[in-house]
């Protein structure tokens, strides 16, 4: 009962390594006694930092298309764009079909092909086990798994159809995927245990089922019948004030039972014979569920069942890696949104928010949840995966320049360890928006990381035709205004539809603010009748860590000497100290 013993939310793991390996048959390897200069997470203040060679890390990452990694000769002419963009990471897919063509032979030269092309563009990798699982199927597994179904079952739909997806029900399922990952895990440990061109492991690929809200197979039926297991309830009982409202909520609604059946403690789960349809738009829903089930437990029971079996198996394959090379474990999540309401329309069990204490409690090997995040609701789904001691981390999202703004928002306002938008591979290239920010941000990440977990850093997102937006930070209110003024060339291209203001308070009245297409105001947080000046303003570019001021701004620069007006074309850094007068 590992959870009944915890008083708190566990913390990101800093190392976790295998205390199961031996119902896989497997002993622990090397990796077990870890090296220092390895890749680990570690606290800062609020804030959960990546660690690389003794050094904290910020991941300007981009993922590749899922069959991108599959040939060396089509990435080739990939990387110097990849370059371009001002990555420093590359997300890349290892699947099990081609790592393990044969039961028990391993082939890894398409791993260390990419590790050998990475180390020559000077980037990292984050590398993506697509083992059991991607987007709720079963496609990258080797033909030995997919055509021995007696021996490797699928998950089951009520009416008693096998759906192409392996059931997480399964021991020949999990074993065989974590000692395939182990010897992954295992390889590079040997090829890269040294130079820590892999920094991170993706573990499977938006898991959960599709096409029904849960699994109906003979071996999940018998789990649903029964209990729901001690050591879960122990667990959410000794978290019970620091619950997710979402989960806190339905458990209280139905009695709060320390123990009983799944749908005893957890309500009620899909009606009988519902179909499940492709998207849940109106109808068959309700137009005020299309507007509000897309955030909550909707069938609880199917989803909260499932996301239990899904991070035990998830467990068991980390648990098998960490053993042989403990990089720091992330998984992913297809979301719940407003057309995808329903568990079954959006992979039901993955690591969802409603249901992030569940993986919690069954997966300790694994760092961090994270979501895959595509909808209009960015800030809303970041701030519901920064709870309960989840770090956030971004591997899949837009990477147009709404996307870039969102990646520099992240990171000042929820201290994000990656950003990455999927897809680099039609979007790669120096004349992007994606590497106009991620240049600024590379000039900024030291400060960035200096800055992440104590307070005193923010961020803010700005819409063309939305209102100004405020926040707070230090003793100063900060508004930022969309604005088109260009200073570039007539005919330049039109800014972004949203743009970002990332802003660090380096000193009591001392500001280092990066912006494009916005005037930025300050007003007095702590004595509303004083009227704020300007006292200095420069523009200018980090170098090494280093503010080199440019322009010492003043006149048409600052409007008014009221504001900080940032141009159209790119994001731009600015240094102004402030004062106060009446």
């Amino acid at each position: 009962m590992r959870a009944s013993t915890r008083s708190h939310f566990r913390p990101p793991a800093l190392v976790v390594l295998a205390t199961a390996v031996t119902a896989l048959g497997l002993a622990p390897g090397r990796g077990a006694t870890a090296d220092p200069n390895a890749p680990r997470l570690q606290k800062q203040g609020t804030a959960t930092q990546l660690v690389v060679d003794g050094q904290p890390f910020l991941i300007r990452g981009a993922e590749l298309n899922n069959s991108s990694a599959s040939s060396l000769d089509y990435l080739k002419p990939l990387w110097p764009r990849l370059v371009a963009t001002r990555l420093n990471t590359v997300l890349a897919t290892v699947s099990w079909e081609l790592v393990e063509p044969q039961e028990g032979r391993f082939d890894f030269k398409l791993v260390d092909g990419l590790v050998n092309e990475a180390r020559a563009s000077n980037l990292r990798l984050v590398l993506l086990w697509f083992g059991s699982w991607k987007n709720g199927k079963s496609t990258y597994q080797p033909l030995w798994v997919k055509a021995d179904q007696a021996r490797f079952p699928l998950v089951q739909n009520e009416q008693g159809r096998s759906l192409n997806t392996l059931t997480p029900f399964s021991e020949a399922n999990c074993e065989s995927d974590a000692r395939a990952f182990a010897a992954l895990m295992r390889h590079l440990r040997d090829v890269d245990g040294r130079q820590h061109t892999v920094l991170m492991i993706q573990v499977e690929n938006e898991m959960g089922v599709l096409e029904d809200s849960r699994d109906y197979g003979p071996a999940a039926n018998q789990a649903f019948a029964g209990p729901v297991p001690q050591e879960l309830m122990a667990y959410l009982a000794a978290h019970r004030d620091a619950l997710v409202p979402e989960l806190r909520e339905l458990w209280d609604a139905n009695g709060s039972r320390p123990s009983g059946t799944w749908a005893e403690v957890f309500g009620p789960g899909k009606p009988a014979g519902k179909e499940i349809p492709v998207r849940t738009l109106s109808p068959p829903m309700t137009e005020q569920e299309h507007e509000t089930a897309w955030r909550r437990l909707y069938w609880p029971v199917d989803e909260i069942f499932m996301a239990w079996r899904y991070a035990r198996y998830v467990n068991r394959v980390a648990e098998a890696g960490k053993a042989e090379y403990p990089l720091p474990m992330y998984v992913n999540a297809w979301l719940q949104q407003r057309d995808h309401a329903w568990p079954g329309t959006y992979p039901s069990g993955g690591p969802l928010p409603q249901v992030m204490n569940v993986w919690q409690a069954e997966a300790p090997a694994i760092d961090i949840l994270a979501g895959d995040i595509y909808v209009q609701e960015f800030e809303d789904v970041c701030g519901r995966y920064h709870r309960c001691g989840n770090p956030v981390f971004i591997p899949e999202s837009r990477g147009d320049g709404r996307g870039a703004a969102q990646a520099i928002w992240a990171f000042g306002r929820h201290d994000a360890i990656a950003y990455s938008p999927f897809g680099i591979d039609r979007l790669a290239g120096a004349d992007t928006e994606l590497a106009k920010a991620y240049g600024v941000i590379a000039q900024v990440s030291p400060l960035i990381l200096e800055h992440q977990g104590n307070g005193t850093m923010t961020a803010l997102l700005v819409d063309r035709d939305g209102a100004p937006q405020a926040v707070r930070l230090g003793n100063y209110q900060i508004e930022a205004r969309y604005s088109v003024r260009s200073f570039g060339p007539a005919g330049a291209t039109a800014p972004p539809e949203r743009v970002a203001g990332l802003f660090i308070s380096l000193g009591p009245d001392d500001y280092m603010v990066v912006g494009r297409a916005m005037n930025v105001y300050f007003s007095s947080a702590v004595a509303p009748s004083d009227s704020v000046g300007l006292g200095t303003v420069e523009e200018g570019v980090y170098a090494d860590g280093r503010w080199v001021p440019g322009r010492r701004l003043n006149g048409d620069e600052t409007p008014e000497w009221r504001a900080l007006r940032f141009p159209a074309e790119n994001y731009g850094i600015q240094r102004v100290k402030l004062y106060c007068y009446r």
